[in-house]
């Protein structure tokens, strides 16, 4: 496995809507083990492929229910050309940055639950649904997919104070 090199703003592959994966083959799954491997040594919670230069339609998400307990289990989801559908019309807001905009946080309202399905790294269809941080997750992802960044949405962009703690709000 490799780190591969992630894109930040202005980059141009961050603002194209990523193309569908027309199979998955070893390439793919090569590609998905890297972005696992950059997404957990950036670190971070979800990469989407465009972040690492290549346009197409896959996101990687680790979850943990318990983000202040190191040795909490995590959830990792592979999904290639994932769909997205809002659950109910219950927003919350919440803080969010991105690997792509380092050092900026935003406000955003997004859905509290979605249903996300693709397929995975086998090729297997998948469904997962989702809520709270989770969610937020997925929401945030597929938005790269689609060439939109966690600032376009956000109701208020800042730049936190080294000891500001924003994600005791989340």
């Amino acid at each position: 496995m490799a780190l591969l090199e992630i894109k930040t703003i202005p980059d141009p592959v961050l603002r194209r809507k990523a193309q569908p994966v027309a199979k998955i083959d070893d390439e793919t799954r090569e590609l998905i083990d890297n972005m696992v491997e950059t997404m957990r040594e950036a670190p971070g919670v979800g990469l989407a492929a465009p972040q690492v230069g290549i346009s197409q339609r896959i996101i990687v998400v680790e979850y943990t229910t318990n983000e202040d307990d190191v040795d909490a289990p995590k959830k990792l989801f592979t999904m290639v050309n994932p769909e997205m559908k809002i659950i109910d019309d219950e927003e919350i807001m919440g803080i969010e940055g991105c690997l792509s905009l380092p050092g900026l946080l935003g406000e955003i309202d997004r859905a509290y639950k979605v249903s996300v399905k693709g397929i995975n790294r086998q090729g297997n269809r998948v469904r997962v649904k989702a809520e709270g941080w989770l969610a937020r997750i997925f929401q945030h992802e597929i938005d790269h997919l689609d060439g939109i960044v966690f600032t376009d949405r956000a109701t208020r962009i800042w730049k936190p104070e080294p000891d500001e703690d924003y994600f005791d709000n989340v």
